[in-house]
């Protein structure tokens, strides 16, 4: 019995000592990741101050750049670069001489250059596409990130409620144990339950940051919106218009085009060569003295073989892409259902999750004043008291998630913030 005494003792000055660090600090552990509400800051701003940072920018950044270069290759009046040729030759006793200057023009085929220029065209509605879908999959984790954060807060605010409660719980039964009305071991009891809930504080919080510095690493900001609740779009199903479609889409129009102007190189590109020949500059009494234009075509001929791999290989780029869109459809479809049916269900979770919370408060009231009145035990009120701490969290959680499955709902439909 005296250790029994002695052991409480030391574990009352001890949760006295905690207890008030714990109140001179917000904060259990000095791990912080500080997150400021700004209520000027909307979630469409959010996600596009994301977007300037996020690293698929250079990417987009570059699509644009290889749409303006072929545009540009499609303005050209040439197919290809022209070529400059000189030739000088001499006679072998010195006194004749010959130049000879011709330049090379590439002729585009029949349909190339309009093929060239609906390319350009399409890679740059393309581009601005995959823009709109990397936009979308920003939102997406802004979303996720923002809802995290309000879950854990929700859980790390319940914990240190329900800390509060059983310390204060302490403080009656410590009280009726100096008078005599209970044993010492329902003080240990209660002291070993103001542990327990002082350790889910420090595990809430440690959840509360892990959930801020997720955001943060998202978004490198550290302000989130005051309001980021959303309404619930009427889409049904997935429409052709969701960014992510319209993306892929996209890039088999533009492989499409692609593959259309690689066909028409055919055998390769008609040259045209401009020259003129001289002999003017020699003494030589076989010389004419004079200088002549000469034009001749260069057609090519015989070359299709040598460009079937180049088609083969934008064919299969095509093919793959059509089979990555078939994929995309069904796994949107699976992501719309399961958008839709967890909405439902936690719709009706959250009306069982109000009215048991009710009933636990109820049965927590009349609890509490049996155990005044010495009807029930310690231990019973422990397991009523977490039973009705439990139930108050769950209905404050199905709250949160209906919002958090209303903005997943969007996501999925492909609605922007």
């Amino acid at each position: 019995m005296f250790f029994l005494n002695l052991f409480s003792r030391c574990l009352s000055v001890y949760l006295l000592t905690a207890s008030l660090s714990f109140a001179d600090s917000a904060y259990v552990v000095e791990h912080y990741d500080r997150i400021e509400t700004d209520a000027t800051l909307s979630l469409s701003k959010v996600v596009d101050l994301t977007l300037e940072k996020y690293p698929d920018i250079t990417w987009l950044a570059a699509l644009e750049e290889e749409a303006k270069a072929i545009e540009k290759r499609g303005d050209s009046w040439t197919a290809g670069a022209s070529q400059l040729g000189l030739r000088y030759q001499e006679a072998t006793s010195g006194t004749l001489h010959y130049i000879d200057g011709v330049v090379e023009v590439p002729l585009w085929n029949p349909g190339q250059r309009d093929a060239e220029q609906k390319l350009a065209k399409l890679a740059e509605s393309s581009a601005m596409s995959q823009s709109d879908a990397v936009k979308l999959r920003v939102a997406g984790l802004v979303r996720a990130a923002l809802w995290n954060i309000a879950l854990a807060d929700l859980s790390y605010e319940q914990a240190k409620i329900e800390l509060s409660v059983t310390d204060q719980l302490l403080g009656k039964v410590q009280r009726r144990v100096e008078l005599g009305d209970l044993p010492k071991a329902d003080l240990l009891l209660a002291q070993t339950e103001l542990l327990q809930k002082r350790s889910l504080v420090t595990q809430a919080e440690a959840e509360l940051m892990h959930a801020r510095k997720r955001y943060i690493s998202i978004t490198q900001m550290t302000k989130v919106p005051g309001d980021y609740q959303e309404k619930l779009a009427d889409t049904l199903k997935i429409q052709q218009n969701h960014p992510a479609l319209v993306a892929i889409n996209s890039q088999i129009e533009r492989k499409q085009g692609e593959l259309n102007a690689v066909k028409l190189i055919d055998s390769g590109q008609t040259n045209v060569a401009v020259g003129v020949n001289s002999d003017q500059f020699t003494n030589d009494p076989r010389s004419n003295q004079t200088a002549s234009f000469n034009i001749g075509v260069i057609v090519p001929f015989g070359g299709s073989a040598h460009l079937a791999p180049h088609v083969a290989a934008v064919n299969v780029e095509l093919n793959k892409l059509i089979a990555e869109r078939e994929q995309m459809h069904r796994d949107l479809e699976q992501a719309h259902h399961e958008a839709e049916h967890n909405l439902e269900v936690n719709r009706v979770e959250q009306g069982i999750a109000n009215e048991l919370k009710q009933v636990a408060e109820e049965h927590l009231k009349m609890t509490n004043l049996s155990f005044s009145v010495g009807e029930i035990n310690l231990m019973d009120l422990l397991k009523i008291q977490s039973r009705t701490q439990q139930a108050v969290l769950n209905a404050k959680q199905r709250a949160v998630i209906i919002q958090r499955d209303i903005a997943l709902y969007n996501q999925a439909v492909g609605v922007m913030p």
